[in-house]
């Protein structure tokens, strides 16, 4: 069998675009990068922290608690029309 030509992946991109449409593929990529995106933001935050000062597994203190209820975002899903 060996590798897929070109044509082969042409097949499999048009039949994706039949199944999804333009308009889904659109917003599911851009829902990916966003995702990537904060996953690096994300990494680089968790690098950043001092981690000497770390409290050892399984104790926990009251400023870590505090520190967790600040970066604690509530959202609200919205449904698109």
């Amino acid at each position: 069998m060996g590798t897929f030509s070109i044509w082969h992946w042409l097949i499999v991109l048009l039949i994706v675009v039949m199944v999804f449409g333009t308009k889904k593929l659109k917003n599911m990529g851009s829902d990916l990068g966003g995702a990537v995106k904060g996953f690096k933001d994300g990494m680089k935050e968790g690098g950043t922290k001092d981690e000497a000062a770390a409290p050892v597994a399984g104790q926990v203190t009251a400023s870590t608690t505090a520190q967790t209820e600040k970066t604690t975002i509530d959202v609200e899903a919205k449904t698109k029309s």
